[in-house]
């Protein structure tokens, strides 16, 4: 125990894995324990920066304990992204939740700094110091205090400090459920980790969740799929379409196999979890025409973000993917194998963001909602999947598995 100028006899406890959720592996570092949604056989199998990037950003990675302390504090080590040209982005957010409820949010400066230049195709890290992020006046009873990381920021974590002792949290028999998706599922442009769409849905829904959205790296690699496979689950969701587009990674040849080897992957470990596969949800750029996506230079250059679609339409006589297409196969595919699969279901994206949500909360950068619209898509999941007759309801229709779930794709208005 350590007392401080401030009064407080702090304790610290060792960051373990009895304390920490949505991580799949945890790896000791020079400064303390950095975690990754992937595990280090996946990371193995892919070289791709972008990669290695997202899995470490912990979306839906927190600290859970039971503690009477009334303070708390956290020292980190952060990796913060700056685009040279571009404003400085905001630091990364830590929610604080208190039985659940949201009590506090903050924020830890300095850190490493990863400079990208886009022009130049380069990147730089740049050393910097450990932070501390600090919580008081919190209420002086028992209780479940959560810290959920910043979903779009690398963290180590080095040292945790109360000044109470702190214990890990029993087993509370709430479900798990498993999402994989694109960037939309890991966060961008989400206001607070605990904001994104999977966490607002989660909570909702009263799960426990594991977020393997991988920003720009949903693209059917057979590694992640072995990941959801191994990871024990009572949920699981698929949301596939946005990140292959933008890669223009496949054609129509390769995408339906691919899907159905994913699939196939998954029911090995989890042979009938209900399983939910989602298409894309509206996106203008990208409905009809195919990728590669491109970033707007002469808007970045004015301080703008926005993204653009560099295919040509005509190129969907050869295979080339647009999202409509996509929509289309999604469909067809959970239709036949729901033949034989009564626990897998289909959700056409359009449900959760469709036209009318588009005219009325259009993607700020063409591509990524903003916190109005993941808040919209997180409450229309939780009412679809989990509620009535969805496919993650207590006791829902298992018949017709392969049913559009949702109400109207093209109005965008969920039942």
């Amino acid at each position: 125990m350590q007392i401080t100028d401030d009064g407080h006899h702090w304790t610290t406890t060792p960051i373990t894995a009895d304390l920490l959720r949505g991580a799949l592996d945890l790896e000791r570092t020079a400064h303390g324990i950095l975690p990754h949604r992937l595990p280090a056989r996946a990371r193995a199998q892919c070289a791709d920066p972008q990669l290695a990037m997202v899995e470490a950003q912990p979306s839906g990675v927190r600290l859970v304990f039971r503690t009477r302390a009334t303070a708390v504090e956290l020292d980190t080590l952060p990796t913060k992204r700056l685009y040279v040209g571009a404003p400085p982005r905001p630091d990364g957010v830590y929610d604080l939740l208190v039985d659940g409820v949201l009590a506090d949010q903050g924020v830890v400066s300095g850190g490493r700094v990863q400079v990208v230049d886009l022009g130049a195709g380069t990147a730089e890290l740049r050393p910097g110091p450990v932070g501390t992020l600090r919580f008081t006046g919190l209420p002086e009873r028992e209780k479940d205090v959560e810290i959920w990381l910043p979903h779009n920021e690398t963290t180590e974590l080095v040292a945790l400090r109360t000044d109470a002792p702190v214990t890990a949290v029993s087993d509370r028999g709430r479900k798990v459920w498993l999402h994989h998706g694109s960037s939309i599922s890991h966060g961008s442009d989400a206001a607070s980790p605990t904001a994104i769409w999977p966490a607002l849905a989660a909570a909702l829904a009263g799960v426990e969740l594991i977020n393997l959205g991988l920003g720009g790296s949903a693209l059917l690699d057979p590694f992640t799929a072995r990941a959801v496979r191994d990871t024990p689950a009572d949920l699981i969701s698929l949301k596939i379409g946005i990140n292959v587009v933008n890669a223009d990674l496949m054609r129509l040849r390769a995408f339906g196999p691919a899907v159905h080897g994913f699939l196939d992957t998954v029911r090995e470990g989890h042979p009938t979890t209900p399983l939910l596969v989602v298409s894309p949800i509206l996106c203008p750029i990208h409905e009809d025409t195919p990728g590669p996506t491109a970033m707007d230079l002469s808007a970045f250059g004015e301080g703008r973000l926005l993204f653009t679609a560099t295919g040509d339409p005509a190129e969907r006589a050869s295979g080339k993917l647009t999202l409509s297409v996509i929509r289309d196969e999604l469909a067809r595919i959970v239709t036949e194998r729901s033949a034989d699969d009564p626990h897998l279901h289909h959700l056409d994206g359009r449900a959760l963001y469709g036209e009318a949500d588009s005219a009325e909360l259009p993607l700020p950068d063409r591509l990524h909602p903003d916190a109005a619209t993941h808040r919209r898509i997180g409450e229309r999941f939780a009412t679809l999947a989990f509620a009535g007759d969805g496919a993650f309801a207590e006791g829902g229709a298992v018949a017709g598995g392969g049913a559009v779930a949702g109400g109207d794709p093209a109005s965008g208005n969920a039942r």
